[in-house]
C-alpha cells in the first residue's frame, strides 16, 4: 500500500450554534402544514457549502443539552443574561437532527455539558489518535469561542454574516484579528474582558484594548497576578487604575476565566470508523428534503464522489489489510522491525483463534432468559406496588411522572435529558436511592433489563449456523497502545462482576471432551512499572512475592504490614494504577472519597517511597517533550503533538499518555509474544484451540485428559517470554465453562 502523505479532514460541526445563525439569517419560511423550517433549510445551506468547500473525511455534530451545565453549578449567573430563542427555533432542532441522520453524520451530547465543552474535547482527542499523518481538526461555528481552540491542526470555519459568508480561521488569522494574541491566550482574554453574551464578568473596568495590552505584556492571566502578588519591575508596566481594578476584581478575574475555559471532562470516545464520512445514500437526503419542501436544494446535494472513505491506519481494518498496515507504520517510523515481525507474525495466529470461536449453550441462554423473565416479572410486581398503579417502566416518561408528579420525589439531583425532561436513566436513579422505597427495585430492575436484552437475548442472534459457536472479530492493531479489540460481538465486554455477569459466563461451554483454561497475568502494568524504572522497592517487592498494594499501604500510612486493613489495601490499589495514569489529587479524591488536601499529601508521600518510579513518570514526559514521542520495550512509538501545547489542559493529557503508552503498550507486546510463542512452541493444535484474548487473559479450549500438563506448558512459557528481575506471574484456572473456572 502506497503512503498516503495527505492530510485528513475531520469536521466538526457546532450545530447549535449553526441552527441560530440559520434561524435569524433568514426568513420564517413554512411548509404548505404551516410547520417554520427556516432553520432547518439554513442549516442545509451552511452544511452543503461546507461539505463542498472542506471536503471532510470524518464528520460529526455537536449539540447543547436543554439542562444546567456544570459551569452553572460555578456560577448561577452564568448565562443568565442570555435571551431565551424563540420556541420557532427550537422546534427545529429535530428536523436538523434528521438531516444529520440521512448524511449518515454522529451526534454528540450531554447533559451537564454545552456543545463548546464536547468541541473541545474531541479537538484534543482527535490529535491523540494514532494516525499519520495526523488529522486536521476544522470547527464549523459562528461563535468566537472556538477561536482559542485553533492551532497549528486545528482550524475554525467561520460564520462571519448570514448563511454565505464563512471564513477559514487559522493561528495568523487569530493573530490579526486580536492584535497580536495566539489563540491559547483568548481564554485569558475573556476572562479579563469579559463576555457579556455568556455573562462572563471579567475584571470590571477593563475592555478589549486594555485585556489585549496586558496579554501582549504578560502572556497570561497567571502571570499578571504572579507580578502584582510578588510586586515585580514588571508592575510599573500596569497603569494605576488598571491595576487598582485588577486587585479588586481578582476572585471575577479567576472565576472569569474558569467559565470561559472548555470541560473536557465528559468522557467522550469515539472510533475513527464511526465518524468516516461519505456513506450516506442520496435517496435518504432525497427524501427527507422532500418531506420538509426543500425542492431547491435536491441538485445541490454533495456529490458522494468527493468524498473518501478514510484508508490511514485505522483500528477497525479488514483482515486482508492488516499486513499492508504493519508496512505502513513501519515506513511512518511508528513500528520498530521488531514490533513489525511480532505483528506479521501474529496475523495467522489471530485468524485461527476467529475461526476457533467459542460454544454457547442456547438451552442454558434461554433457561437464564426465562429466570430473567420471571425476576423482572417480580420486580414489576413490587414496582408496582411500591408506585400504587401500573405503568410502563420502560417509559422514561410514563417513570419520570411517577417519581416526581405522584410521588413528589426531589428532583433537586436530577439531570434532564436533551428535550428537557427529568432524566430517568441509572446514573440519575442511582442519585435517588434512599428517596423512596421504589428507587432500588427500579435500579435493579434496569440492570437485569440490560443483561436480559444486551446479552442473555442477544448472543443467540451471532451464533454461526453452520458452526454451533460465536465467531468474534479480533482487531490487531485495535488500538493506539498495541492492545487488541474485539467486535461483533465484543466478548471482552461480557460482564465479569456480580452473580448474574457469572451466570452469563457460565453459558459459554467447552466442546464435550474438551475443558477451558483461563492463564491470566498478575499485576502486568505495575511490574513493567517496576521493570522499566527499576524502582527498588517495586522490584525487592516482586522479587520476594509481596503483595504490592499491602506493601504500598504500608508505606503511606506507616502501618506495619500485618496492620493493613482490607480498606487500606483497596486505597492503596487504587493510588497504584491511579498513578501509573497519571491521577491527580483531584481524582484520586473522588475516587478514594478523601479530602483533596489528604489525597494530595498521599500521593506526594507516595512518590517519596517510590521516588525511581517518580523519576521513570517525569522522564518519559521529558522524552514526549524532547523527541515527541515515547516508546514501548519493542520500539512502538506513539506521537504526541499536543504536548508542546501552551494550553496547560492539553498539555496535561498528552503527558498522561506519554506515560501510559509504555506500560499498557508494553504490556499488550508481552501478551502478543506470548501468543506467538505459544503457537510456535505447537501448543496450539485440534487438542489446544485458542478462543478468546481479553486484555490480560488469554481462554484456551483443552481436551480434558490433557488440559493439567499443557496449562503448565503455557504458563511456563507465558512467564519465561520475557526476561526482568523478578518473574512475571501467570493465574492458571480450569472448568467446563467460562464461569466456573478454578485455580488448577
Amino acid at each position: 500500500m502506497q503512503e498516503n502523505n495527505k492530510s485528513k479532514k475531520f469536521l466538526i460541526i457546532d450545530s447549535n450554534a449553526v441552527i441560530h445563525r440559520a434561524f435569524h439569517a433568514l426568513p420564517p419560511l413554512k411548509t404548505q402544514k404551516g410547520e417554520i423550517v427556516n432553520a432547518i433549510y439554513g442549516f442545509c445551506l451552511i452544511l452543503f457549502k461546507t461539505l463542498k468547500d472542506i471536503k471532510p473525511d470524518f464528520v460529526v455534530a455537536c449539540f447543547d443539552v436543554k439542562a444546567p451545565t456544570l459551569k452553572h453549578a460555578m456560577s448561577p449567573l452564568y448565562k443568565a443574561k442570555r435571551k431565551k430563542a424563540p420556541d420557532e427555533l427550537y422546534s427545529q432542532i429535530d428536523g436538523v437532527k434528521k438531516i444529520l441522520n440521512v448524511f449518515g453524520i454522529p451526534v454528540f451530547e450531554k447533559p451537564g455539558y454545552e456543545a463548546d465543552d464536547l468541541i473541545a474535547e474531541l479537538a484534543i482527542k482527535i490529535q491523540a489518535k494514532q494516525v499519520k499523518p495526523k488529522l486536521e481538526t476544522i470547527i464549523l461555528t459562528g461563535d468566537n469561542d472556538a477561536l482559542q481552540l485553533v492551532n497549528k491542526v486545528t482550524k475554525v470555519f467561520f460564520l462571519r454574516r448570514g448563511v454565505k459568508d464563512i471564513v477559514l480561521f487559522g493561528e495568523k488569522e487569530v493573530k490579526e484579528k486580536y492584535q497580536g494574541l495566539l489563540p491559547y491566550q483568548l481564554t485569558d482574554f475573556r476572562a479579563l474582558r469579559g463576555d457579556p453574551s455568556d455573562n462572563i464578568p471579567g475584571v470590571t473596568g477593563i475592555g478589549e484594548k486594555t485585556a489585549i495590552e496586558l496579554l501582549n505584556k504578560f502572556t497570561s492571566l497567571e502571570n499578571i497576578y504572579q507580578v502584582i502578588e510578588e510586586k515585580s519591575k514588571k508592575l510599573k508596566e500596569i497603569k494605576p487604575a488598571v491595576l487598582e481594578k485588577l486587585i479588586k476584581y481578582k476572585e471575577q478575574a479567576l472565576l472569569s476565566k474558569d467559565l470561559a475555559t472548555p470541560n473536557l471532562n465528559s468522557g467522550t470516545s469515539f472510533s475513527l470508523e464511526k465518524l468516516a464520512f461519505g456513506s450516506f445514500k442520496k435517496e435518504e437526503v432525497e427524501g427527507i428534503l422532500k418531506e420538509f419542501e426543500f425542492f431547491a436544494l435536491l441538485n445541490k446535494i454533495p456529490s458522494k464522489g468527493v468524498f473518501q472513505q478514510a484508508e490511514m491506519f485505522s483500528p477497525l481494518k479488514a483482515e486482508n489489510k492488516t499486513e499492508q498496515e504493519i508496512e505502513a507504520m513501519e515506513n511512518q517510523g511508528v513500528f520498530s522491525k521488531k514490533v513489525v515481525l511480532l505483528e506479521k507474525d501474529l496475523i495467522p495466529v489471530v485468524k485461527q483463534m476467529e475461526q476457533n470461536g467459542i460454544k454457547v449453550d442456547v438451552k442454558s441462554l434461554t433457561h437464564l432468559s426465562n429466570k430473567l423473565t420471571k425476576e423482572l416479572a417480580l420486580f414489576k410486581k413490587e414496582i408496582y406496588q411500591k408506585a400504587g398503579k401500573e405503568f410502563n417502566i420502560n417509559s422514561s416518561q410514563q417513570l419520570s411522572d411517577i417519581l416526581f408528579s405522584e410521588l413528589k420525589i426531589s428532583t433537586d439531583k436530577v439531570k434532564k435529558t436533551p428535550k428537557g425532561a427529568l432524566s430517568t436513566n441509572i446514573k440519575e436513579l442511582v442519585k435517588l436511592k434512599g428517596e423512596h422505597p421504589l428507587i432500588d427495585f427500579l435500579i435493579k430492575y434496569r440492570e437485569l433489563f440490560k443483561l436480559k436484552t444486551g446479552f442473555v437475548d442477544a448472543l443467540p442472534r451471532v451464533i454461526n449456523s453452520k458452526t454451533g459457536r460465536i465467531h468474534p472479530k479480533f482487531h490487531q492493531l485495535g488500538t493506539e497502545t498495541g492492545r487488541m479489540s474485539c467486535s461483533s460481538p465484543n466478548l471482552q465486554n461480557i460482564p465479569v462482576k456480580g452473580e448474574m455477569g457469572k451466570e452469563i459466563r457460565k453459558c459459554f461451554i467447552a466442546e464435550d471432551g474438551f475443558a477451558f483454561v483461563s492463564a491470566d497475568y498478575s499485576q502486568m502494568e505495575l511490574k513493567i512499572a517496576a521493570h522499566l524504572s527499576r524502582d527498588l522497592k517495586m522490584i525487592k517487592a516482586f522479587k520476594e512475592g509481596k503483595d504490592i498494594h499491602i506493601l504500598t499501604a504500608s508505606e503511606i500510612f506507616n502501618k506495619p504490614q500485618k496492620d493493613i486493613t482490607k480498606e487500606d489495601r483497596n486505597l492503596a490499589k487504587t493510588l497504584n494504577f491511579g498513578i501509573l495514569y497519571g491521577m491527580g489529587p483531584v481524582s484520586f479524591s473522588q475516587q478514594a472519597g478523601l479530602s483533596r488536601k489528604i489525597a494530595k499529601e498521599f500521593i506526594e508521600k507516595y512518590f517519596t517511597q517510590f521516588s525511581q518510579l517518580k523519576s521513570f513518570i517525569e522522564e518519559q514526559k521529558g522524552k514526549a517533550l524532547k523527541d515527541g514521542f515515547t516508546e514501548t520495550i519493542l520500539g512502538r512509538k506513539r506521537f504526541f503533538l499536543e504536548i508542546n501545547s501552551r494550553d496547560q489542559r492539553i498539555r496535561a493529557q498528552a503527558e498522561r499518555m506519554a506515560v501510559n503508552l509504555p506500560l499498557q503498550g508494553s504490556a499488550a507486546e508481552i501478551m502478543k509474544m506470548a501468543m506467538l510463542r505459544i503457537a510456535k512452541q505447537g501448543v496450539l493444535n485440534k487438542n489446544c484451540k485458542l478462543l478468546l484474548q481479553i486484555h490480560d487473559e488469554f481462554l484456551f479450549e483443552i481436551k480434558s485428559e490433557l488440559a493439567k500438563t499443557t496449562s503448565l506448558k503455557i504458563k511456563n512459557i507465558m512467564e519465561g517470554v520475557i526476561k526482568m528481575e523478578f518473574p512475571l506471574t501467570v493465574e492458571v484456572k480450569t472448568g467446563p465453562d467460562w464461569g466456573s473456572l478454578e485455580l488448577i
